[in-house]
């Protein structure tokens, strides 16, 4: 007959209570991992959950993402085709790398904390403007009215209706830019 005394805990149980030593991933895997859009598109996803997810709806939105429309507008082939790749290709190597857990029975994924240490790609890349505070559609309104303003003005000097001369228009036109970009900075360093 076995005791265990109360002093002296089993293997199992101090095995249990340590902690995993924290894995890291090279540069070489992380770059290796997000060079696929799809990849880093579930990366995206899963940033703004808690706990597990439905694959299906990783799949759904990726699709979405992809064909510039909404998970509604989606034909069945278009999640299909998202669907299969993620299942067969994609959702194992993040899961190799640890970046998620899958599991492909259920067709539940959930986010790693060493899922944290490619998100600052994620942040810093093209692919998300908005994610980094920039509305692009914004900017783009702002420099096409300073473009407006000044093509306006040479206009109107052009015609001899200015009432300033050239340096003061040369002067008013690069102040323009100069405030909108100076407002481009501001804004993308928020």
């Amino acid at each position: 007959m076995s005791t265990v005394n109360a002093e002296h805990p089993s293997n199992d149980a101090a095995v249990s209570e340590v902690a995993p030593p924290e894995r890291s991933l090279s540069k070489d895997d992380t770059f290796h991992i997000l060079q696929n859009e799809r990849r880093r598109r579930v990366l995206q996803y899963l940033s703004g959950t808690e706990g597990p997810v439905d694959m299906r709806d990783i799949a759904e939105q990726v699709a979405a993402w992809e064909h510039d429309t909404t998970v509604q507008q989606l034909t069945s082939d278009q999640r299909q085709r998202v669907y299969i790749a993620l299942y067969q290709s994609h959702l194992p190597k993040l899961a190799d790398f640890d970046l998620i857990t899958y599991n492909r029975s259920r067709g539940v994924v959930e986010r790693t904390p060493l899922a944290d240490q490619v998100s600052r790609y994620l942040r810093e890349s093209d692919d998300q403007p908005r994610a980094q505070g920039l509305d692009n559609d914004k900017w783009t309104n702002y420099y096409g009215g300073a473009t407006a303003v000044s093509i306006s003005l040479v206009a109107l000097a052009w015609l001899g209706f200015a009432p300033i001369t050239s340096l003061g228009l040369a002067t008013l036109i690069t102040a323009i830019y100069a405030a909108v970009t100076v407002g481009l900075v501001r804004s993308s360093g928020d």
